[in-house]
């Protein structure tokens, strides 16, 4: 048995006989991870508090990657960064109904049972992507628990008894049939993003903004109100008081569509700023690989990751302890690879099942200072497709969303407009080519303004500033503790866009 040599932090060091990379190991009695490997040395990082290890404490190897179970029962769950459950869990038997039959040829991804896990959610227990074969023996349909063997398959390599659970290695991504282009806009209910900034369901979206713009509140909005099927909620390094408003807010809110608890709906990954520095760094990957779990039954998965920024510092310390060469500000010379690694697992696709999923991931960046040039929001910009930049200036006039038109964009937009075209109005994306220029125009002339005064501007020039003025307080800005406000549907922005322009002369 291998035992400790060293330990820096989180990280501790071991001889290096018989370790895997990327093998997880239980350092007594606590889950780490295999991530360097030289001749004579292994070196793990440990997804807990460190405090009372000490040199010689056994490390016992599992000959696996660090992985986390796929399961039902976890909708309405919080877990930590390594998928422990922080709130109170029971081992239960859950109803279930198997559909495959004794002769079926299954293959890998192809759906076996059923269960109700929520109002809104049926869990599809599915064989996992690398397995496939001929099941020669069922359950009847009865309650069941997730390690309760329910069916069993034979292939090539022997007989497999398969459950309602399945284990999958959070950095791996999980296999698909086809990625697909996207057509449909997610519908987020906020006036700013659906008609100005859409995102696709399948997209990339970065929300950078300084402290107090608005991130978390954004992303609380969106994950109320868009027409996702399941939430997974990354709380990454946040304060404390921020998930337990998510649990609160969620166990009490409605979803619009079916009247249920939102929490019906959502799961938090929460890895708050006190917990440890190396989950704060998987909490991602875990919260991405029960999306790929969920998009794999054929959902539309939103993920909210608050804070990326927060999970590259963890990076940057754990690079820092194994002595790694800094890059720009500190950052590990590989940033960009895992930022584009964790967005690049979004995506409109062709399960295995050939069903139809997809993942959107919105997260948040927190630049000190709101400097957008700073690395994680830089490298963030690369790798999504939609950027709404919150404005310091706009957040502190109490003007919510505080995305600022001027700095955002969208790349779907232009994708989209078929979709608004054939399903809200024709005009939709001419309305919202006016409303930005009027927009861009106003941002221009109030430099002009700050030159030479109001009374250089054309009368044309003062009604933009004036329409202007009047489309930031009634349709960008919108209140999200005001029911009648805080969700508005797509036909009634038509409408809202319409009527600010209507009687503008500037065509």
């Amino acid at each position: 048995m291998n035992k400790i040599l060293g330990i820096n932090g989180p990280i501790i060091t071991t001889s290096g006989d018989n370790f895997s990379m990327a093998e997880m190991v239980i350092v007594n009695n606590m889950h780490g991870e295999v991530i360097a490997l030289n001749q004579d040395f292994a070196t793990i990082q440990v997804y807990e508090n460190t405090a009372g290890l000490t040199q010689n404490s056994p490390i016992i190897k599992t000959n696996r990657p660090m992985s986390i179970t796929l399961r039902p029962g976890l909708i309405g769950g919080i877990f930590d960064g390594i998928m422990r459950p922080l709130s109170p869990f029971e081992i239960e038997k859950f109803p279930t109904v198997i559909s495959a039959k004794v002769g079926d040829k299954l293959n890998g991804g192809d759906i076996f049972a059923t269960v109700k896990e929520t109002e809104l959610i049926t869990y599809r227990a599915m064989l996992p992507p690398t397995l496939s074969g001929v099941v020669v023996s069922t359950q009847e349909n009865g309650n069941y628990s997730c390690d309760d063997e329910i069916l069993t398959l034979k292939s090539q390599n022997g007989l497999h008894k398969l459950s309602l659970s399945q284990t999958w290695p959070i950095r791996v991504p999980r296999l698909v049939k086809n990625k697909l282009s996207t057509k449909t806009p997610l519908i987020t209910g906020q006036r700013v993003i659906d008609s100005l900034f859409p995102i696709a369901k399948g997209g990339t979206c970065a929300i950078p903004g300084s402290f107090g713009t608005g991130k978390t509140m954004t992303q609380h909005q969106i994950a109320k109100w868009c027409d996702a099927d399941i939430i997974i909620y990354i709380g990454c390094g946040e304060r404390g008081n921020e998930m337990t408003e998510v649990l609160e807010d969620f166990a009490e809110l409605k979803d619009p569509k079916s009247g249920v608890p939102l929490l019906a709906r959502t799961i938090l990954i929460a890895n708050t700023s006190d917990m440890p520095v190396a989950a704060r760094e998987a909490s991602i990957y875990t919260g991405i690989t029960l999306a790929e779990c969920y998009r794999d039954m054929g959902y539309d998965v939103a993920v909210m990751a608050d804070s990326t920024s927060r999970w590259a510092e963890a990076l940057r310390e754990l690079s820092g302890r194994l002595g790694e060469i800094p890059a720009e500000e500190g950052y590990p010379a590989y940033l960009a690879t895992r930022i584009a690694a964790f967005y690049g697992r979004a995506g409109y696709v062709e399960n295995l099942n050939s069903t139809n999923g997809s993942i959107t991931i919105i997260g948040a960046v927190s630049p000190q200072g709101g400097d957008f040039t700073e690395p994680v929001t830089l490298h963030t910009k690369r790798f999504t497709r939609c950027f709404w930049a919150l404005d310091r200036k706009l957040a502190y006039a109490r003007h919510f969303p505080a995305i600022d038109p001027n700095q955002s964009y969208s790349d779907y937009a232009a994708e989209l407009d078929e979709w608004y075209v054939k399903n809200i109005h024709p005009d939709f994306p001419k309305y919202r080519e006016k409303i930005l220029k009027i927009l861009f125009t106003e941002n221009a002339l109030l430099e002009t303004i700050k030159l030479v005064g109001t009374d250089a501007l054309s009368p044309a020039e003062q009604e933009t500033i004036s329409l202007a003025k009047k489309i930031k307080q009634n349709f960008t800005a919108q209140n999200a503790y005001l029911s009648s406000d805080s969700y508005t549907p797509l036909v009634e922005q038509f409408n809202m866009m319409k009527s600010c322009i209507v009687s503008y002369r500037i065509q």
